[in-house]
């Protein structure tokens, strides 16, 4: 029996097929990257690649789907080893940090880049390289109690005045319903070519598709 199964009932052999063989790159291991990798490749996903040169730390793992005996360990490495011991998926893990001078390289190849970095300049520098090679890229961000996923053609790169902290405020339920959105969008996307955009609030349990 497929590990797939549930999801080929919902989605159709056809899909899973598709799913299968459609190369994407994840850029962050974080809160929300790390989930949108497993959320993928448990849904029948398999050509992913994930980028990201951070370690992992005992503040990640309320957000992040590791665990303590993996602290200090490199997160692109441990998420693929995690996702082929759970589903047999092999992910292509890169460690290195994503820069503009690289990033062109790092990047080629997908028919999809999702931008689930935490900093602004990282941000910054997939947006451009998207627009200037006219890449497919999905925007997914947190802040507080709001999160978007936006497409690279209406995207804008947030200011960098909360760069580099980590002792901002963060609920799981926010990363989570992130996550599925922007799974669904990108399954939208995969499957019929629409590009779905979203804002979501926590409190209320908004989430509010953007006509741009």
């Amino acid at each position: 029996m497929s590990i797939f199964l549930h999801e080929q009932m919902y989605r159709t052999a056809t899909v899973m097929a598709k799913l299968k063989e459609f190369p994407i790159t994840i850029c962050g291991a974080g809160a929300l990257g790390a989930n949108i990798t497993e959320n993928l490749a448990r849904s029948g996903f398999k050509a992913l690649r994930v980028i990201d040169y951070d370690r992992i730390e005992e503040h990640n793992l309320s957000t992040q789907p590791y665990y303590r005996s993996e602290v200090g360990g490199l997160k692109a490495k441990v998420l693929s080893n995690a996702m082929y011991r759970a589903l047999g998926v092999e992910i292509q893990a890169n460690t290195q940090k994503l820069t503009p001078d690289n990033a062109a390289k790092l990047l080629k190849g997908s028919q999809l880049v999702i931008d689930a970095f935490d900093n602004s300049s990282s941000r910054q520098t997939v947006t451009e390289v998207c627009t200037q090679q006219n890449w497919p890229c999905l925007h997914t961000g947190l802040a507080a109690d709001y999160a978007e996923v936006i497409w690279n053609s209406h995207y804008r790169v947030p200011s960098a005045n909360q760069e580099d902290r980590c002792d901002y405020p963060l609920a799981r339920n926010l990363v989570m319903l992130t996550v599925a959105i922007a799974c669904e969008s990108v399954m939208s996307y995969v499957t019929t070519g629409e590009q779905r955009n979203f804002t979501l609030t926590l409190k209320d349990l908004a989430v509010q598709p953007l006509f741009l």
